[in-house]
């Protein structure tokens, strides 16, 4: 069963950081993209950033947030500097256009999400 699996999630106090880890398993040719979104209560989920054939940030994270992807063990981390109360929120790994044995096609996957916590 190919699945996404987040790490690093936990409570901070504001200027603090915290790096997120997220590794896909199972047989996977290749991933399109990887990136993180997050989701408080009552709101969308958003995108945090993405490391497809660019790397894309929200405007909110840029110069905050690093995203690093390691392609070849379909990994993806997000380091989380100067961390401010309204980054609260469950963090959740992306992938797109997953391809596996049972999926040629490409799939879009979701990890189970991992809270963070931002005390100020």
């Amino acid at each position: 069963q190919v699945r996404l699996v987040e790490s690093g999630g936990g409570l901070v106090q504001a200027g603090g950081s915290l790096r997120l880890s997220c590794a896909a398993s199972g047989s996977i040719f290749s991933i399109n993209a990887m990136g993180w979104y997050r989701q408080t209560p009552g709101k969308q989920r958003e995108l945090v950033a993405v490391s497809g054939d660019s790397t894309n940030y929200a405007d909110s994270v840029k110069g905050r947030f690093t995203i690093s992807r390691d392609n070849a063990k379909n990994t993806v981390s997000l380091q989380m500097n100067s961390l401010k109360p309204e980054d609260t929120a469950v963090y959740y790994c992306y992938g797109r256009s997953v391809v596996t044995t049972t999926s040629p096609y490409g799939m879009d996957l979701w990890g189970k999400g991992t809270l963070v916590t931002v005390s100020s």
